[in-house]
């Protein structure tokens, strides 16, 4: 099968396309044929070798991945060849023709949802859904503030929010992106590249502040994130790429928190939330992945007929740096 292979890590030219067996599922194991693969800002960190877990080289990236399910090993009841899911990580990488998975990294695939939104499942609505129901503990009636609300996680958070009876601010720094997230659910959309939008945020809440914040960014934020809490208000840290300076007594007026998160430390039972609640989610619309562009990537099949493609949807391709702000995925298609 033909796979991305990572042989050292750097910018994206290391991303090699390569001939490599296909692997063989094991007891619990499941070989899911990949239709499309989403491609997250910790790949490209992981890509660079500056990400905090370092895979042993080569390796493949992709832990989302969409298709259907070629081959079982023994033991596994949860699927069954010709089933339709998305991956929650993988054992062998998503940036594959196969990628392999434990049984418990694969779920089920609404009809209704194409390959292309189902890569963007794990990651994005994962992460959604993970900040909003365990971190923030998020009920109706709160209100929210998503920066960065047109990338991915953020698209996510604001259709989740929106179900759940939030009020909801959402950021974004262009007006594609405000009319986006206007457009997935936010009551209010607010342009971060304006100067003085955070007092329109705090205008817009009565004075009274959010109670809840999704940071997407906090080097930057943070410090006026803080400012912008009600009494008993939490900021979710979800992403942040450097220092910054707070001052804490911002908390302490507010009896506020702040407080870290990560996805990779769900536990099992939170794990299994989340994928029931997106399932459900997905299954009745409530969340609808949002696919943008696409770009096109020919691999050689041998001398058959047939020939792949990638098509990846977003506003880059695992060949160019990651953007902020992006909803991506690799799209296969056979033609011929």
């Amino acid at each position: 099968m033909k796979a991305i292979l990572v042989r050292e890590f750097g910018g994206p030219e290391v991303l090699k396309l390569e001939e490599v067996p296909t692997p063989k599922p094991a007891a619990g194991q499941v070989l899911v044929r990949i239709h499309a693969a989403g491609v997250n800002p910790y790949d490209t960190y992981m890509r660079a070798g500056t990400y905090a877990v370092k895979p042993p080289l080569p390796y493949t990236p992709g832990s989302d991945g969409a298709g259907v399910v070629a081959v079982i090993g023994d033991e596994v009841k949860k699927v069954k060849p010709g089933d339709r899911v998305y991956t929650a990580k993988t054992v062998t990488g998503a940036y594959a023709e196969y990628a392999l998975a434990l049984e418990e990294q694969v779920h089920c695939l609404p009809e209704k949802i194409s390959f292309g939104q189902g890569a963007g499942v794990w990651v994005p609505y994962g992460t959604a859904y993970h900040a909003l129901y365990h971190s923030a503990e998020a009920h109706a009636s709160e209100s929210v503030l998503v920066h960065g609300a047109s990338g991915g996680v953020g698209s996510a958070a604001v259709q989740m929010a929106r179900a759940m009876g939030l009020t909801i601010f959402g950021t974004a720094g262009t007006q594609k992106g405000l009319n986006l997230v206007k457009r997935e659910g936010a009551h209010q959309v607010f342009d971060h590249g304006k100067p003085g939008y955070q007092e329109e945020i705090l205008k817009a809440t009565g004075g009274h502040g959010v109670d809840i914040i999704l940071e997407m960014l906090a080097n930057v934020n943070l410090a006026t994130d803080l400012k912008l809490l009600a009494t008993k208000g939490r900021v979710i840290i979800i992403g942040n790429r450097g220092e910054i300076t707070i001052n804490p007594r911002d908390l302490m007026l507010r009896r506020a928190s702040a407080r870290g998160f990560t996805i990779w430390a769900l536990t099992p039972a939170e794990e299994a939330e989340i994928h029931a609640g997106l399932f459900a989610g997905l299954e009745n619309g409530t969340l609808r992945p949002v696919v943008e562009k696409e770009a096109v990537v020919m691999m050689m099949n041998g001398s058959t007929t047939t020939t792949p493609f990638l098509k990846k949807t977003g506003n880059e391709c695992p060949s160019q740096a990651y953007k902020r702000n992006s909803r991506s995925c690799w799209k296969r298609t056979n033609l011929g």
